[in-house]
């Protein structure tokens, strides 16, 4: 499914762009702005929805904490189970974590152990807002595939395509993102 030049526009112009933001040289893409459209967030759910409709999944799972709004609301438009991938010390029972690293140090996320417990051959869609450099989303990835569920797409809102993250991300999963960003 391929978005249409209108709908990609409603997009595009539902994001506000904050120059220097976390820090200089920056330009950071805020989503809270499409969140409170309610037009241009039903084109991009409806998109989604269509786009995933035919992939037999059983879950989505989202990432801390961005993941968790796309993710959560494509779930129910889908009828499919929602699974939050956290930050380390986040989720109460028994988990497994995968470290990736940042820029500067490393970091870590964390999965139930049980998240897809009780569901034959699981197939899950990983959803986040945004992938840069693909760290976070490569830990993901690998975290659904541990825990016995396979990890058939990883799905972002906006993709920093002059940053290496997709391509790395590749490497495991397929990889769709609704607006590419140079």
């Amino acid at each position: 499914m391929t978005l249409s030049i209108q709908d990609k526009a409603v997009l595009i112009n539902a994001i506000r762009d904050i120059p220097d933001f976390p820090k200089p040289g920056i330009i950071f893409k805020d989503i809270t702005t499409l969140l409170a459209d309610k037009d241009a967030f039903k084109v991009l759910m409806n998109h989604l929805a269509e786009r995933y409709s035919g992939y037999n999944l059983t879950h989505i799972a989202g990432i801390d904490a961005r993941g968790f709004i796309f993710g959560a609301a494509l779930a129910q438009m889908l009828g499919v189970g929602f699974v939050p991938i956290r930050k380390k010390g986040k989720l109460p029972y028994t988990t497994v974590s995968e470290k990736y690293s940042l820029e500067y140090g490393v970091d870590e996320v964390e999965i139930h152990i049980d998240a897809f417990s009780g569901v034959e051959s699981p197939r899950v869609l990983l959803m986040d807002d945004l992938i840069a450099t693909g760290g976070t989303a490569y830990a993901a990835a690998n975290l659904i595939n541990k825990v016995g569920a396979e990890c058939v797409e990883a799905c972002f809102v906006m993709g920093l395509d002059f940053l290496s993250g997709q391509s790395k991300l590749r490497d495991l999963v397929e990889v769709y993102t609704v607006i590419g960003v140079d």
